[in-house]
């Protein structure tokens, strides 16, 4: 059963399993999907493992179920009169279950060709033509156990309605992350190692395995340290300006960042448009409350892995000039690019994420000095998928 549902699934990607089909199928068998709304919620918990991947699952299971709630050829006058819903009239839900419940599609669809063809003026609260606030088995507002609902908004939950709104639309990996999906992203930074301190209280498992083997059979419990992860990481956030339009972004990347407690050590800088002789400590970027970028090169050692937050999109004079920062009383001994490429030197391990789509980095605005950027820190677009695969070649 639905068997073209399966391999469309695997057709786009989503990795559904045999067994994880056929213990879908069980729970058909079983009697646990008596309508289609659950057997949208139970389909999803059983073959989807990945929030990530919920929303190209609703994708498909409109695509492929469609049909079953989209009715084609409704005259406009009908629509019209369907789009004006009336109130609810008081009904017996039993006995509208019972009256309804045992029909198939099959015979809705042609219970639905004859109501077209015979119906030539509006109904309302009844429970044989198509009309609002009844019970028929066509229409809105109203209330039947298998009907398709025609105009109108879903009142009752229907599958269909609700893959359609695609509430997990943000969890897809080429969409922008918010805090949450920030704290999932920066859990995969780590590179675990045996501490140097402390007590050998964890079980050593390869060694427990080899050592149980040089003795012939006899378990040698072998125990060590508990691994700590290595990860130092210095996080440059670009501030004010274009940037404006992505604070709500960079605020939710900032309180993940924060509270990433399993980094070895965090330091947290801002500037604007580009880094020059000097680094803030907030994103206000006062003289008063920042420090010098030598001292950060100096100070902070080449084991730290750096990410740039930032849509380098600036005037180019701002990038390859002395003098060229935009802030008059502040000039740049150092062109913006120079700093850019000392960083990078000093830490191997550098990457900037631009909130900016991807597709606007050749032919946008400011997409020279994105350009020159881009020449010098590898650049991933600031989503899912690319802070994931930032953080692969931070790893790397």
């Amino acid at each position: 059963m639905f068997i073209d549902f399966f391999y469309l699934l695997r057709l786009h990607g989503l990795k559904v399993s045999v067994t994880e089909w056929m213990l879908l199928m069980e729970a058909l068998q079983k009697g646990l999907c008596r309508g289609l709304m659950e057997f949208y919620d139970i389909s999803r918990a059983i073959l989807i493992k990945s929030e990530a991947d919920f929303d190209q699952f609703d994708l498909l299971f409109v695509q492929y179920f469609e049909k079953i709630e989209r009715v084609k050829s409704i005259p406009s006058e009908l629509l019209n009169w369907l789009n004006d819903q009336k109130p609810q009239k008081k009904y017996n839900k039993e006995e509208v279950d019972r009256l309804w419940g045992d029909l198939d599609l099959d015979q809705i669809r042609r219970m639905l060709e004859e109501r077209l063809d015979e119906q030539k003026e509006r109904h309302d609260g009844g429970s044989y033509w198509l009309g609002t606030g009844g019970t028929s088995v066509f229409g809105n507002t109203g209330y039947n156990p298998v009907g398709i609902r025609v105009g109108g908004h879903s009142k009752n939950r229907r599958a269909m309605q609700v893959a359609g709104q695609r509430k997990f639309k943000d969890f897809r990996e080429d969409d922008t992350l918010d805090e949450r999906q920030f704290q999932m992203a920066f859990r995969k930074l780590r590179q675990l190692t045996v501490g140097q301190e402390g007590a050998k209280d964890v079980l050593d498992l390869d060694q427990t395995i080899e050592e149980t083997g040089n003795q012939a059979g006899n378990l040698k419990l072998v125990f060590t340290r508990p691994r700590q992860n290595a990860v130092k990481l210095i996080l440059l956030i670009d501030s004010g300006g274009s940037m404006w339009r992505h604070a709500k972004l960079c605020n939710s990347l900032f309180q993940a960042a924060k509270k990433s407690h399993h980094l070895k050590d965090l330091k947290i800088f801002y500037f604007h448009n580009c880094f020059y002789e000097r680094l803030y400590e907030t994103p206000i970027c006062r003289e008063s409350e920042s420090i010098a970028s030598k001292w950060v090169l100096q100070n902070l050692k080449n084991d730290y892995k750096v990410i740039v937050v930032g849509d380098a999109a600036m005037a180019m004079s701002e990038l390859i000039y002395k003098g060229g920062r935009s802030w008059y009383y502040e000039p740049n001994e150092e062109s913006g690019i120079n700093w850019i490429r000392r960083f990078k030197k000093q830490y191997e391990s550098m990457i900037w994420l631009n909130p900016i789509p991807k597709s606007q980095w050749e032919d946008g605005w400011g997409w020279r000095s994105i350009d020159l950027v881009r020449q010098t820190v590898t650049m991933y677009p600031l989503t899912v998928k690319g802070l994931e695969e930032g953080i692969k070649s931070l790893l790397s």
